[in-house]
Formats: C-alpha cells, structure tokens, sequence
C-alpha cells in the first residue's frame, strides 16, 4: 500500500500493487495508474537445478582482462549424487581433458587474493600484483622457481607501488611457507626481468617510517594521544641524518613514546608488533636519543619529562 495522485479522484488515494501484472491500482476506483513497472527489490529465487543448492547467485564473477578469454568461459560442474544424468558428467570428463591455458593464472590470482585478504589489504594492490605476475608470468622466466615466493615479491611490489608498504616479514607470514630471503631474491629478480623488458628503471615508491608507524601503534593498543604525537616525532625524524631503516625507525620512536606515556610497552612486545630484532631497535633508540627535546613534541612531554628516558 502507499499513496499516489488519481486523475479519475483527482486527489491523493491509497494505491495497491499488483507484483503479479506489475500494475499500481487506485484502492478507491480501481484505475490502472501505471502498468508493467518494473520491480527493482532483490529476487531472492534459486536458479539452482539441485534442489540442495539454495544460492540465490545467478550470474558469474566480473571480466578479468588479464585472462585470455576475459575469465567468462563457461566451467561444467561435475553432478552431485545422482541427480546429474550421464550427458553432464560426460560433458565435465571431456571439459577436464581439454587444457585451459589460463589455468596457472587463475590459481596463482586466487593464492595473490587469499595473501591478500590475510593482510587485509584493498583490490587496487591485489590487482597490481596480479598485473605484475601476469607481466612476469608473459615473459616465461618464472619457470623452476619458487611460485609462492614468486607471488609473495609480486605483492609486496603491489603495496609499494600503492604507497601502502608491508614489511617483509607481514609478506613472509602468509607466503605459504616462503622465506624472508626466498622473497627478496625473488623481488630482485622480478624487478629486474621488468626493467629489462620495459628499458626503464621500476618505480617502488620510497618507503618512510610514518608508513608503518599507525598500523604497528595498533597492534599495540596505544591511546589516540600517543598515537599522534610518535607521528610528529617520525616526522621530524625524517629531517635527521639517521641511517637505520624506517622500519628500525618507526620501532625507536614507539619505544621512546612509550616510555614517557603511563601505559608503558616492554620492549618485547614493540618487537613482536614491528617484526624489529630487540637489539636493532636498541641501536636505534641510541641515535634518537641525542635528539629527544627536537622530535617529541612538547603537547606531549615537556622538557623535564624527557628525563624519564632511559639512557641507551
């Protein structure tokens, strides 16, 4: 029911809706306001042919430009019990028989989307590694190496080039098995196959401390304040002459925050959240520590607080 304006009442009335006729009917002289409407509300009807089946889905995934049949080909499911007669099941034999070139592809893009979405990170990255792979995987030279540190270097170029870094260690810890330096020999070797093949260096995006510094302050569960201020203190961080990776970095300044705010982080658990060895992140503690009064910000401890700092 809902209400409408009737030319023959010549005033709003109730209307009824015929879903059957796609027809709206006034409720009061029974005239056809408006017929064949199309009804836009979802259809929650199964096109499944086993009765167990109740999926709504009627339509298959998006096109893939990166497959050669643009990832529409059709795929004969093999029939469950005995509901599937013997023309169907001859139908998926021969299918299996048949060679997909796209095969390799498609597995390698699921594995690319499971590494993914266990980092959770967005489908712009999961499709540039997909197109790096696919360049990579055209060139032929990925043959007798190993896939999954393969993959594993194609994302973690996808999340540099998208200035949404991971460390090698967030990489490693859903490789499938894939060590640290298995993944950097293959992320060399790709970069350089590309090179070579486009004539012109490989753009990776320069990494920075502040990169990491939000996600690793939130493994941690440290306070919205604190938060802000290791922000700053990256910041300026970067205007220093400190030769330590940004990584060894972003673990230094939240080592230091930590200590001046009242909810104090061993320095085991910093390692743990950051993937940072105890004693790299010592070391770099020990060279921001001359430049303490310079980085912190003084909202969050003034200079008699700096006092607390513990001497390297």
């Amino acid at each position: 029911m809902g209400d409408a304006y009737c030319p023959d009442c010549k005033r709003g009335t109730e209307v009824v809706f015929d879903h059957s006729a796609g027809d709206t009917v006034c409720s009061e002289c029974g005239l056809v306001l408006e017929s064949h409407s199309v009804d836009e509300t979802s259809e929650w009807r199964t096109f499944a042919n086993e009765s167990g089946d109740n999926d709504p889905v009627r339509v298959g995934g998006p096109t893939n430009p990166l497959l050669a049949d643009g990832g529409l080909s059709t795929v004969i499911s093999k029939p469950n019990g005995a509901q599937g007669d013997f023309l169907s099941s001859s139908l998926g034999r021969w299918q299996n028989r048949g060679s997909n070139p796209d095969r390799s592809l498609i597995l390698a893009f699921k594995t690319i989307a499971t590494m993914a979405d266990r980092l959770g990170l967005v489908a712009t990255i999961k499709d540039r590694a997909n197109e790096i792979y696919k360049k990579v995987e055209d060139l032929k030279s990925v043959r007798g190496r190993n896939q999954d540190a393969i993959l594993a270097a194609c994302l973690y170029i996808a999340c540099r080039q998208e200035d949404k870094p991971r460390t090698v260690k967030e990489i490693c810890s859903v490789a499938n098995g894939a060590t640290k330096k298995e993944i950097g020999r293959a992320k060399e070797f790709i970069v350089k196959q590309l090179e070579v093949e486009m004539g012109q260096s490989m753009e990776m995006g320069t990494i920075h401390a502040g990169d990491f510094l939000r996600r690793f302050c939130s493994h941690l569960g440290m306070t919205n304040q604190a938060v802000k201020a290791a922000q700053e203190a990256v910041q300026k961080s970067e205007e220093l002459d400190i030769r330590r990776s940004p990584i060894s970095i972003a673990a230094a300044v939240i080592y230091m925050i930590t200590q001046l705010s009242d909810d104090k982080k061993p320095l085991k658990d910093i390692s743990l959240a950051t993937g940072v060895a105890e004693g790299t992140i010592k070391n770099s503690y020990k060279d921001l520590y001359p430049y303490a009064s310079r980085i912190i910000p003084t909202f969050f401890a003034k200079e008699e607080d700096l006092k607390n700092l513990c001497s390297p």
